[in-house]
């Protein structure tokens, strides 16, 4: 039986109108769902008893369960069970402006980025829509909060599920659910081009960010196997082709690892890469975790970086770290769980 939470507003209201109800009531329903929060049909006192039967026959209404919770300073780290057994993770952090989540997109990863804990473990299925939905809900029901911005950029390849993304988009930018602004949203990519053509043609306003970790092929095809289907050339081809047609900036996300991509001649190499496109380069701490051997660059050698691509008239920062005293690399949480 299908999850309710799985509906946007628009497939709702045509199987309210295919079922002789009236329109309206999608309005009333997602109400209940999404400013109410109940957890059962039957509190839903407006509706008709012949239209809860309706709901009831049709969809289920269950929740994902939050079964453990890491805390840091400024940061929350929480591991679901779905109704599978099967695990997902989110991380919470809070801004200045507001409180963040990164969600999970699938069970695993089969991109295989040879830094990331995720891919350690292959892909065991996608989520649904609703899962990735939940992820929100249940913490915001938790922390009695509202979350302002949403990251696609937890375990799995989010353009490896395209159309659960895209419905979860839908669903999670609609005033009448989570309302959450199409420029609060932001999606992560390894570098599936094809998708990122795809993704350009809908010309949502979310952000876009892409995973690139390496300024040359050959350091790419090492670090990130999706680099030997789409070279670098063509990555670039297609984020100049999202920024064109969305006229938003992209962000490109580079994890330092030291001695391996952190050398100045990378850094000159990225700058020569992303050369007038509209974007900006987020440079990232990398996370160190007992089952991968990467280090984490010197300061020193972050700051060199840092200071080549500014000189270039370069947007670029340096992520603020959260989570040194917790599992806060992707996919840590779910493989201490399960193994």
């Amino acid at each position: 039986m299908e999850n309710i939470y799985n509906l946007t507003y628009e497939e709702l209201g045509r199987f309210l109108i295919n079922n002789n109800e009236k329109k309206y009531r999608t309005s009333q329903i997602f109400e209940w769902l999404y400013d109410k929060r109940v957890s059962s049909f039957d509190e839903m006192t407006n509706l008709s008893k012949d239209l809860i039967l309706l709901l009831k026959n049709s969809f289920c209404i269950d929740k994902i369960k939050i079964v453990s919770q890491e805390i840091d300073i400024d940061v929350s780290k929480f591991l679901f069970k779905l109704s599978d057994k099967e695990h997902i993770e989110s991380v919470l952090m809070r801004h200045n402006y507001g409180l963040s989540l990164c969600i999970s997109s699938q069970v695993g990863c089969n991109m295989g980025c040879s830094f990331c804990e995720s891919g350690r473990r292959k892909k065991v299925r996608n989520l649904n829509a609703y899962e990735m939905i939940l992820q929100i809900m249940m913490i915001e029901e938790l922390i009695k909060e509202k979350i302002t911005h949403i990251v696609i950029m937890g375990i799995g390849e989010p353009f490896d599920n395209f159309d659960n993304l895209v419905k979860f988009i839908k669903i999670a930018n609609h005033h009448k659910a989570l309302n959450i602004g199409s420029r609060h949203i932001t999606v992560s990519t390894c570098g599936i081009v094809p998708k990122i053509y795809e993704f350009s043609k809908l010309k949502y306003q979310v952000n876009l960010a892409i995973s690139l970790h390496a300024s040359n092929d050959e350091l790419r095809n090492f670090l990130m196997p999706i680099n030997k289907a789409y070279s670098l050339d063509e990555l670039i081809g297609a984020v100049k082709e999202y920024v064109s047609s969305t006229n938003r900036r992209v962000t490109f996300e580079y994890i330092l690892l030291r001695d391996i991509n952190d050398k100045e001649e990378h850094a000159r190499e990225l700058c020569s890469l992303v050369k007038g496109i509209n974007c900006y380069i987020n440079l990232i701490p990398y996370n160190e975790n007992s089952n991968i051997l990467y280090k984490r660059s010197k300061k020193d050698t972050i700051m060199k970086f840092y200071d080549i691509i500014k000189k270039e008239g370069i947007n670029v920062t340096i992520r603020r770290e959260f989570g040194s005293n917790i599992s806060a690399a992707c996919g840590q949480l779910r493989s201490k769980k399960e193994e």
